[in-house]
């Protein structure tokens, strides 16, 4: 079963992007780990259909800054794809300025609640997205508050004082609750 499911994967793939852009590797117990990556804007919107009349499961989504120190900009969004237990994994680039990628909600219902983290958490715009509400940050911080490098050391320095918060809300406006904290 997994060369089937590993066959079917590949054909929506290829069909799309050519012979050699899905490489496959296996672990110790044979099974089938697929990747994919897609650096032009509107591919990961066309494979997405694809993938789901093939009756791929979207497993969840990570998003994560291509250097991990913040060094240089740049981010990627790994899509984790599962085909009767053939894990598919399609590593997007992100564009920049603004930061932006499609929706592929409207084929995989799941992709709404990472999608939306993704706006609230990184500030990454998801186009197209049929509920872009925030799901936890207060909406008078300002989207992708998050995503901005605080050395571990400072954060463990002002865990338990509010030296930490004044850090993280220096050069911006305080919100409301932030400043009755005080």
């Amino acid at each position: 079963m997994n060369e089937i499911a590993q066959k079917i994967l590949t054909d929506a793939v290829t069909t799309l992007l050519g012979e050699d852009s899905v490489h496959w590797t296996k672990d110790l117990k044979n099974n089938s780990y697929g990747w994919v990556k897609l650096c032009e804007h509107g591919a990961l919107e066309l494979l997405a259909p694809r993938l789901a009349a093939a009756r791929a499961r979207l497993l969840t989504i990570t998003a994560y800054r291509t250097d991990k120190y913040a060094r240089v900009e740049g981010r990627e969004i790994a899509y984790h794809f599962d085909l009767d237990g053939v894990v598919l994994t399609v590593s997007v680039c992100v564009d920049e300025d603004p930061p932006r990628v499609p929706s592929i909600s409207r084929w995989f219902r799941n992709a709404d609640w990472n999608e939306r983290e993704f706006m609230e958490l990184y500030g990454i715009i998801v186009e197209n997205h049929p509920n872009p509400r925030r799901l936890f940050i207060d909406k008078d911080l300002d989207s992708g508050q998050l995503d901005k490098l605080i050395p571990l050391s400072t954060m463990m320095n002002g865990a338990s004082t509010k030296t930490l918060w004044e850090k993280v809300f220096s050069g911006m406006d305080m919100p409301k609750w932030a400043k009755e904290a005080k």
